[in-house]
C-alpha cells in the first residue's frame, strides 16, 4: 500500500458550526475549571455540570480529578459509575456506559481515528458501548465500534480494538473466562 497523505486535503468536520464552536468553548472552560484540577469538587456538582451539557448521568456516579471529556452532549453513564483519575473520554461520537462500571485511572475512550489509507487524512468515529459490571482497568485503551459486555475485564494497559465477550478477563494476550456463582 503506497498512499501519500496530503493534510492540505483535510476537511474539518467536528467545528463545522458557529454555536458547535461556542458550546465546545464554553464546555473547555468549565471542565478545564471543575474536571481538570486536583481540586475535590462534589461529584454532584460535576454531575449537574455534565447534565447541564448534555450528558445523560444516573445516580451515584463517580468522578475523580482530571477526567478529560470531549464532548459530554454524546455521553451516556448510567448509575453507580466510577471514573478514575485521568479518564480521558475522547468522544467524538456517542460513548455509552452501563450500569455498575468502572473505567480506572489512565484508561482511553477513544471513538476516533485518522484514516491512514486514505491520502486526505479523513477522520473516522465509531460509538463504543460498555455494558452493566464492565470493567475497563488502568491504562487500558478501547476503540471506536467496540462493545465491552457484560462483566467483562480489560486488563492492565491493554487495548481492545474489537469486541470482548461477557464475563470474561482479557489479559496481555490471554483470555479467562470469569468463574460466575449462580
Amino acid at each position: 500500500m503506497n498512499i501519500e497523505i496530503d493534510l492540505s486535503a483535510y476537511k474539518e468536520i467536528l467545528f463545522n458550526r458557529f454555536w458547535i464552536k461556542l458550546k465546545y468553548a464554553l464546555w473547555l472552560v468549565i471542565s478545564n475549571v471543575y474536571f481538570l484540577t486536583n481540586i475535590p469538587y462534589p461529584n454532584r456538582l460535576k454531575v449537574f455540570i455534565l447534565r447541564l451539557f448534555g450528558a445523560k448521568v444516573g445516580k451515584a456516579c463517580v468522578v475523580k480529578p482530571w477526567v478529560k471529556i470531549k464532548f459530554p452532549w454524546e455521553l451516556e453513564i448510567g448509575d453507580y459509575v466510577w471514573l478514575g483519575e485521568d479518564v480521558w473520554i475522547d468522544n467524538i461520537s456517542k460513548i455509552t456506559i452501563g450500569s455498575h462500571v468502572c473505567i480506572s485511572q489512565g484508561a482511553l475512550l477513544l471513538t476516533g481515528n485518522h484514516r491512514y489509507d486514505k491520502f486526505d487524512f479523513s477522520l473516522e468515529s465509531k460509538p463504543i458501548f460498555i455494558e452493566n459490571g464492565a470493567w475497563i482497568c488502568a491504562k487500558s485503551i478501547v476503540c471506536g465500534g467496540v462493545t465491552i459486555e457484560n462483566h467483562a475485564v480489560l486488563g492492565l494497559g491493554c487495548v481492545a480494538k474489537s469486541n470482548l465477550t461477557a464475563y470474561t478477563i482479557y489479559q496481555s494476550d490471554k483470555k479467562t473466562k470469569i468463574r460466575t456463582i449462580n
